[in-house]
């Protein structure tokens, strides 16, 4: 299953590179200083321009499970969610990852967006594991969608199979 209705929302899982959806908005797994260096913060500099770097330059930084938002640049979303998620083994893994998840979304109400896509924060260089990463973030995002919000539909963008295969295996 790839797909599950909430409430008035519907989470989809799609299988590739997040820099390419036509959403409102993707989400960055940020680091608390908001360089976009590897990763998919690197897939985000390269496609989206020297203009995202300079916003969050300007803003400066934010704290393990916090998001702050920018332009999209040149990238087909128009916005930049940059959310800080844990490094594995700095304590209170699975509580930042949450905040992490839980402050993206918040950011969308605030901002009147519908659409978002997410990648599987933190699971790359800081090491969090991909199953405990599918749960979190996905049983986060139920439970907010139950609740009072405007957004359409939640996309987690899995960049490889086996990813996208324990994302699918969570999505109940």
């Amino acid at each position: 299953m790839d797909l599950l209705n909430v409430k008035n929302s519907i989470i989809k899982l799609k299988q590739g590179d997040i820099t390419d959806l036509k959403v409102d908005a993707i989400v960055n797994a940020a680091n608390a200083q908001l360089i976009l260096g590897g990763g998919v913060a690197g897939a985000i500099r390269k496609k989206g321009g020297p203009q995202i770097q300079e916003e969050c330059n300007k803003i400066g930084g934010t704290f393990v499970g916090g998001a702050v938002i920018t332009g999209g640049g040149n990238l087909k979303a128009k916005h930049v969610i940059h959310a800080v998620g844990p490094r594995m083994g700095e304590g209170g893994e699975d509580r930042k990852l949450k905040n992490a998840t839980l402050n993206s979304l918040k950011l969308m109400d605030e901002y009147g967006l519908l659409s978002i896509a997410f990648p599987a924060i933190s699971t790359g260089i800081f090491g969090y594991p991909i199953e405990k990463c599918a749960k979190i973030m996905i049983s986060t995002t139920k439970e907010y969608l139950e609740g009072t919000t405007q957004i359409k539909e939640v996309i987690f963008c899995l960049y490889s199979s086996s990813d996208f295969e324990v994302f699918d295996k969570n999505l109940i």
